[in-house]
């Protein structure tokens, strides 16, 4: 029987026990709205750490890109001088040979434009 006594005890208290797990609680509450600002500054310095990186990343590839296109032009650039020179050269060997082929060339062109 003494322990329902001791039960009945604590309604009669209830206004000492609510205080301090009022107070306690708010401690608590604070203690969570302390640890969710300091994880959000975090996600915040982790998610514009990842952006630099990216941003780093990404840099680096438009480089890269732009030198292989340069590299390609370049070598563009080299073939149509070689080219040119060989027909440069043929011209100067045969250039009867040479007209002839411009002129049937031409006359081909000519038919297909008129269609």
């Amino acid at each position: 029987m003494p322990s329902s006594t001791a039960k009945t005890e604590k309604p009669a208290n209830g206004s000492r026990a609510t205080d301090p797990s009022i107070s306690e609680m708010e401690a608590q509450i604070e203690t969570l709205k302390a640890e969710i600002a300091k994880l959000t500054a975090q996600v915040q310095s982790s998610g514009e750490k990842s952006l630099e990186a990216l941003k780093s990343i990404a840099q680096e590839g438009a480089t890269q890109m732009r030198a292989k296109g340069e590299a390609a032009v370049q070598g563009l650039k080299s073939e149509a001088s070689d080219i040119e020179g060989e027909i440069v050269a043929r011209v100067r060997e045969k250039p009867v040979t040479s007209l002839a082929i411009a002129a049937g060339v031409g006359f081909l062109f000519a038919l297909l434009t008129r269609r």
